[in-house]
């Protein structure tokens, strides 16, 4: 299948560059599968189409502070780091940039509290770095670090915590869940009081999100693989939840890929692992009714899952219309709802 027919045309200002005030207050398209109908609303409105039993699945992960700039100590040369992976307790795979003039042995300095060594230059251009310090990582990280916004985000944000999702808790990616910004603590306890319950996951969102497609064919794309984990008691509320009859939302492309990732004969089971699924359509869904999520760049291997869920013609559809009714794209965009 060529990616071409994953396009859209999209005017850049309708490309939202800051969060809104209020998280919940975004537009909702919904889409009925059923009906091949779209219909829209806000998105503090998402319980009246979720009905008591039905089960949101999150993904609770936090994005770290992955983008360092340092100094190449050899040249005094400007280096960029965006952290994606963490291999041990100091080795990271990471993006560089400018990347072709960092080899192996290379050493770049973030400062006097931080410095890091190349240790492989790997295939796909990334590079596998050791980092030494004196003190704890996570807090120098936390000092040293900046949030690594999209590309397409121009305007620098000023309140760090809302590239965070509310229910953010086990740090490790390097881009945010973007469908659940959308929730506010106050809305996740008004659908726990209707009956809706709330799952948890963990996929730290890495490399394999956000790499674009550059193969013509589809099929011949690899995802690089996110690591993923499950806990015994959050698949027991998901498989209960479908036993008694309750639709399984997937808040996010990352909580479905884990979800359709993890199952056997649609039941979730317990995960400590990563994977590299990658969902286009052909593929067979065994663990999602639902899915709640942002609005994807064309030719994306998001919007290709979004398509493999709902149809490829039906979702184009969606955007376009979402396109004329001028809705908000992309990380700090507004909300699709498919059912």
């Amino acid at each position: 299948m060529d990616k071409s027919l994953f396009n859209y045309e999209l005017p850049e200002e309708l490309i939202a560059q800051t969060p809104l005030r209020d998280r919940s207050s975004s537009r909702l398209m919904v889409l009925d599968r059923k009906k091949n109908k779209i219909s829209h609303s806000i998105f503090s409105d998402i319980g009246t189409f979720l009905n008591k039993g039905d089960c949101l699945v999150i993904n609770n992960t936090k994005v770290i502070p992955a983008r360092l700039i340092g100094i190449k100590e050899d040249s005094d040369s400007r280096v960029e780091l965006l952290l994606l992976k963490q291999l041990d307790q100091n080795r990271w795979d990471c993006i560089v940039h400018p990347g072709k003039k960092l080899k192996a042995g290379v050493m770049v300095s973030f400062g006097d509290k931080l410095k890091c060594r190349v240790e492989e230059v790997l295939e796909d251009g990334n590079r596998i770095v050791e980092f030494i310090y004196k003190g704890i990582f996570e807090e120098i990280l936390d000092e040293l670090g900046e949030t690594p916004l999209p590309p397409y985000i121009t305007e620098k944000l000023e309140d760090k915590s809302r590239y965070q999702t509310v229910y953010a808790k086990h740090s490790g990616s390097a881009a945010a869940p973007t469908a659940g910004l959308h929730f506010t603590e106050e809305l996740l306890q008004e659908l726990s009081e209707k009956g809706i319950i709330i799952a948890n996951l963990t996929l730290h969102v890495g490399l394999g999100t956000f790499r674009p497609v550059k193969v013509e064919n589809i099929e011949e794309h690899k995802m690089h693989a996110e690591y993923c984990e499950i806990e015994p008691h959050e698949a027991e509320k998901i498989n209960k939840a479908r036993e008694n009859g309750g639709r399984i939302i997937a808040v996010g492309t990352t909580s479905v890929r884990t979800l359709e990732a993890f199952n056997k004969d649609g039941k979730i089971y317990p995960v400590n692992a990563e994977t590299d699924i990658f969902i286009h359509p052909g593929h067979k869904f065994q663990g999602v009714d639902g899915i709640i999520t942002n609005f994807h760049l064309p030719e994306s291997t998001l919007i290709m899952l979004i398509s493999a869920f709902a149809g490829r013609e039906f979702v184009l559809e969606a955007y376009n219309t979402a396109v004329k009714e001028k809705y908000r794209f992309f990380s700090f965009g507004d909300a699709m709802l498919i059912l």
